[in-house]
C-alpha cells in the first residue's frame, strides 16, 4: 500500500485496484453467494463503482491487497440510501462529511491470524482516512452478527434502526461517529494498528 503522503503511479493504482476488485469477486459471489455482476468473469462490479467512489486499500510492503472497502459519498447515490432506506428509524443520515463505508472486503487467501490483523488495519485506515479529511463519521449497511462486532471495537457505533430480515438475513444500518478520541478508543480495545501503506484512490480508467 503507498504511504499517505505518496501519490501512487496510475500504473500501481491500476493494479492494486484489479485485486481489489478480484478480491471482491472470491468473497462476495463465490464465498458468500451474494448475486452481483461480475466483470470478465473475475471481477465484483457493481453501480455504484463510479467516479463518486473513493477506495481505501490497505496493501503490503510489495503493493499486494490486505484488505479494502469502497466509500461513497451520503449526498449522492449509496446503497443505505437507495436500497436499503427501511434499515432507518428516521431519516436517511445525508451529508458532505458523511460517508457509506462499503465492499469492507478482506483478502480471502491470508492466513487467520493475518486476516485478523488485516481488519484491525482496514479500520484504523478507515478512521486516519476520516481524521486526514475532516470527515464526521461513516454509514453503512451489515448484517446483525457483523453489527455486533463492529460495535465491539470501541469506536461510537449505533444502529438507525431496528434489524429487518431482508432476503431471508437480518440487517441493521449503523452509523460510526468518528473524532478526535476515536484513536485511543480503538487502542484501548486492541484494535487500532496504523498501517505504513495505504491507498486512497477514486476509480481511475482501469482496463479489466
Amino acid at each position: 500500500m503507498q504511504s499517505r503522503s505518496a501519490r501512487p503511479n496510475s500504473r500501481t493504482q491500476d493494479q492494486v485496484l484489479r485485486e481489489m476488485f478480484h478480491a471482491r469477486k472470491r468473497v462476495f459471489v463465490d464465498a458468500l453467494g451474494w448475486d452481483i455482476p461480475v466483470v470478465g468473469g473475475a471481477y465484483e462490479m457493481d453501480q455504484f463503482d463510479t467516479p463518486d467512489a473513493t477506495y481505501i486499500i490497505v496493501t503490503d510492503s510489495h503493493g499486494r491487497h490486505r484488505a479494502s472497502a469502497r466509500l461513497l459519498p451520503t449526498e449522492h447515490s449509496h446503497i443505505l440510501g437507495d436500497l436499503f432506506p427501511c434499515l432507518c428509524s428516521g431519516p436517511v443520515p445525508r451529508s458532505p462529511h458523511l460517508r457509506e463505508i462499503t465492499r469492507f472486503c478482506i483478502e480471502p487467501g491470508l492466513p487467520a491470524m493475518e486476516r485478523r490483523l488485516a481488519r484491525n488495519q482496514l479500520v484504523s485506515a478507515l478512521t486516519d482516512f476520516a481524521l486526514d479529511c475532516s470527515l464526521e463519521g461513516y454509514t453503512a449497511v451489515a448484517s446483525r452478527v457483523w453489527f455486533g462486532q463492529i460495535a465491539r471495537f470501541g469506536w461510537k457505533c449505533s444502529a438507525l434502526g431496528p434489524p429487518c430480515e431482508i432476503n431471508r438475513e437480518e440487517l441493521v444500518g449503523l452509523e460510526i461517529r468518528i473524532d478526535t478520541n476515536t484513536t485511543a478508543d480503538l487502542a484501548r480495545r486492541a484494535i487500532y494498528a496504523p498501517v505504513a501503506f495505504r491507498v486512497a484512490a477514486t476509480e481511475p480508467e482501469v482496463v479489466l
